[in-house]
């Protein structure tokens, strides 16, 4: 067996200062170009260039990968040398108000024909009045009027001189025309005078009283007919006078536009409502009035369809990217507010109000995928945004079912946005598991590395990230002893000595520690002491729980042993995941064995304590135990293991080479040294295999063994593949090269048992045997013997019920 220590050379791979020219990151130029993630960059590339539907772009990267700030300033520099798309307005439709229209505008130009507008309506406020107060429209209007005026006159004087002629007068009062006869003066008949005449002179007098009754009727109803007449004259002269004050100005905005088929559209509609209602270009305000309900009631003439409603308008050049903090429904997709007077609600299309998608339209639009799904409707609606290519404004509450009333309907806008949604690994797959249309929405998939290769190159390119870091957020510069000391934290972080973290929140946060702490003491640059100062002050804020831990132990209230020996006893290592903060934990392990049926217990397991993970992995080592050991006799073996004062959930294998060590002790009795800990899965074939959190395992054990003195017997046995993670922290790579400490790695269980015990492991021999004095001869010739006391006690069981068979 090849059981080797672990050098202070591999439990920390220092970076080298000499490989850096520089004295100080002033020194040094920001860099132009991204690290580390050249197939997301790819990805991205792809993704903004290729413009057919649903190639749009999910990016996968942890929280504080800088995931974020990349994806922005990528995209910003691919956006500011694309063409700035259209402005988008809202018009007022004439024929169908409840749907306004949506109009594109050349870049800016918005803007000018919203002046326009406002414009024509200023002018027509002042030229209308003009037209009408000219000496042109009055007389065409006093013609109309005398017109009017002779026809009825004419219609009366007629019906009242023949009324004259046959002796019936005409008298006018406050209830209207009436007849009467009249005698020979010329007066009216009294009463008493026409019943004093004969019978017959009275009927004929009363059936021309009703003639001329009825022809004055049918003059009134002729004089209506002749008003309404004249008042649709009166119409078609405002009109046309209207048209006259109208149409040369409009026709100036219509000569501009001819190109544009929907704004002359739009200017013949407006034309016509202005000839309709040309009223309100002529309405002046009464005095005012101190009755408020009349204020009130009074019809002040609005202008507002006139108006035009911008939505959008483009002042920067280059294609617009936008990022939406609060992806809710309403403010991706817009909204249509609404205003109250005297407790009503109501609405109309200059109301209608922007959503991040008409903000990106015709350039990117950037969303955090867990805040769009944690909004109602925002992902649902985004994708039917998507699929169909259009952006509709429509309420909420529709979309509830909540809302039944007449609303605004605004014409959809056409889309033309790039989308990149950014989220965490799980929720891309999920997703993508889940939601059969997600594939199909965002076929590009940009995946953030966490890691970057550790090479002289890649620690030049580091450190002007590092650089480049601190000049962006004005800190000190960095001394090369600083950069050297960030580069290796780095690589702790990234749990493995040959890779880097581009966690690049963290890497921020430590630079701006240490700056914090170089500034207090007036220093100029930033020292490696800083960093570590910055790095001890972190790991005391989040060390509360990890002190009380070993606070429990130092007082023996958690009972872990790091000297002797005891059988079947061993050492494992745990990390407890606090957040951001971990730390490692020594726990005791302990297994019994006795004669049985082949059955290993698995406390943590059967009080639902163990998670799947470690009930695999015990199972895993029954199945090491059943294949290696006694193969001809069945296993007869009762087994237990636990985790001892164990009150939480258990979950991972890396213990289980661990709890293999045990049972082999137990089954050897042979006392397995308590100066060490062990960590480590175990496979069928007796391999260790990698485990993670091997820093902070081996930091765990040795914290308690400094706390307690250390004698230099004790030590951790860690896989021999965990290796090239080690970046241990100072106090433990000292104790190593003074020989106080050992760090083991081992590839077989047979390399880890042997340290453990001092016994040698022993292999099989020509016979097919194991030494008799090697631990494996000895837990197999204790299998045997269980083996053989199952048979010898199930024996006579059988053969008792033989005899009752044949008893009966």
């Amino acid at each position: 067996m090849t059981t080797r220590r672990i050098t202070p050379a591999e439990a920390y791979h220092h970076c080298d200062p000499l490989e850096f020219a520089f004295e100080t990151t002033a020194e040094v130029e920001s860099l132009t170009r991204f690290i580390g993630q050249e197939r997301a960059l790819e990805a991205v590339d792809f993704g903004i260039s290729m413009r057919q539907p649903g190639y749009n772009l999910f990016v996968i990267g942890s929280e504080g990968s800088g995931r974020h700030s990349v994806i922005k300033s990528f995209i910003n520099k691919t956006a500011a040398e694309e063409s700035t798309p259209e402005d988008w307005c809202y018009l007022h439709n004439f024929k169908h108000p409840h749907r306004p229209l949506a109009v594109a505008f050349p870049s800016g130009q918005s803007l000018v024909f919203k002046r326009e507008m406002r414009d024509l309506v200023d002018m027509l406020k002042g030229t209308i009045p003009t037209a009408f107060e000219g000496d042109d429209y009055r007389a065409h209007s006093k013609v109309i009027h005398d017109n009017l005026q002779q026809k009825i006159e004419k219609l009366y004087h007629g019906v009242e001189a023949r009324a004259k002629a046959d002796n019936i007068s005409v008298i006018k009062g406050e209830q209207g025309v009436m007849f009467a006869p009249m005698d020979s003066d010329g007066h009216p008949i009294e009463s008493k005078k026409f019943i004093s005449k004969p019978e017959p002179e009275r009927k004929r007098i009363e059936k021309q009283l009703e003639k001329y009754q009825a022809e004055m009727q049918q003059a009134s109803h002729q004089v209506t007919m002749l008003k309404r007449e004249a008042e649709e004259l009166g119409r078609k002269l405002k009109k046309e006078t209207a048209q006259l004050a109208v149409s040369h100005l409009i026709n100036t905005l219509k000569k501009k536009y001819r190109e544009r088929e929907d704004i002359l559209a739009y200017l013949d509609n407006v034309e016509e409502e202005i000839t309709e209602r040309v009223d309100d270009f002529l309405y002046r305000p009464e005095s005012q009035s101190d009755n408020f309900l009349a204020l009130v009631a009074a019809s002040t003439p609005s202008f507002e369809q006139y108006e035009v409603n911008i939505l959008i308008s483009r002042e920067n050049s280059g294609a617009p990217v936008v990022y939406e903090d609060l992806p809710t429904y309403q403010n991706l997709h817009g909204r249509i507010e609404h205003k109250a007077r005297m407790g009503v609600l109501s609405t109309n299309f200059t109301l209608i109000k922007p959503g991040s998608l008409h903000r990106a339209n015709g350039g990117y639009l950037i969303l955090d995928a867990r805040r769009l799904l944690m909004q109602p409707f925002a992902y649902e609606g985004l994708k039917r945004t998507l699929r169909s290519e259009q952006i509709r404004i429509e309420p909420i509450e529709r979309l509830l079912g909540l809302m039944s009333t007449v609303t605004l309907e605004p014409e959809p806008i056409v889309l033309e946005t790039k989308v990149a949604l950014i989220g965490d690994p799980l929720i891309y797959y999920l997703l993508k598991y889940y939601d059969p249309e997600f594939q199909a929405l965002f076929k590009v998939q940009a995946d953030f590395e966490q890691e970057m290769d550790r090479t002289s190159e890649s620690q030049q390119l580091y450190g002007a990230l590092i650089a480049t870091i601190a000049q962006e957020k004005g800190l000190l510069p960095l001394h090369r002893s600083a950069v050297v000391r960030v580069i290796e934290q780095a690589a702790r972080e990234a749990g493995d000595r040959e890779k880097l973290s581009l966690h690049i929140r963290d890497l921020a946060d430590l630079i701006c520690e240490a700056d914090f702490l170089a500034k207090e003491k007036g220093k100029k640059s930033i020292e490696a002491l800083e960093v570590d100062e910055a790095l001890a002050r972190a790991r005391k804020r989040g060390g509360r729980i990890q002190e009380r831990f070993f606070e429990a132990l130092e007082q023996g209230l958690r009972q872990i042993e790091t000297s002797g020996e005891k059988v079947g006893q061993v050492n494992g290592l745990s990390v407890i995941m606090l957040g951001r903060d971990s730390f490692g934990c020594p726990t005791r392990i302990t297994a019994l064995t006795r004669p049985g049926k082949g059955k290993i217990v698995d406390i943590e397991r059967e009080v639902e304590l163990g998670g799947p993970i470690h009930s695999k992995g015990v199972m895993i080592l029954a199945s090491f135990l059943g294949s290696r050991y006694v193969r001809n006799l069945p296993l007869g073996l009762q087994a237990s293991l636990v985790f001892e004062q164990s009150y939480s959930g258990v979950e991972g294998d890396s213990a289980s080479c661990a709890e293999l060590c045990a049972l082999l002790s137990s089954l050897a009795d042979a006392p397995i040294k308590q100066s060490l800990a062990i960590t480590g899965s175990i496979s069928q074939q007796g391999e260790v295999q990698a485990i993670g959190g091997a820093n902070e395992k081996i930091e765990g054990f040795f914290d308690l063994c400094l706390m307690r003195g250390l004698s230099g017997q004790e030590g951790v046995i860690i896989p021999a593949s965990n290796v090239r993670h080690l970046m241990l922290k100072k106090e433990v790579v000292e104790a190593i090269a003074a020989e106080k400490f050992f760090v083991y790695a081992v590839a077989k269980v047979d390399e880890a048992i042997a340290l453990l015990t001092d016994l040698p492991a022993g292999e099989r021999g020509a016979d097919g045997n194991y030494p008799e004095a090697s631990l494996n001869g000895r837990v197999e010739a204790t299998l045997a013997r269980f083996a053989l006391d199952l048979q010898a006690f199930e024996k006579p069981a059988e053969d008792e019920g033989e005899g009752n068979t044949t008893d009966a």
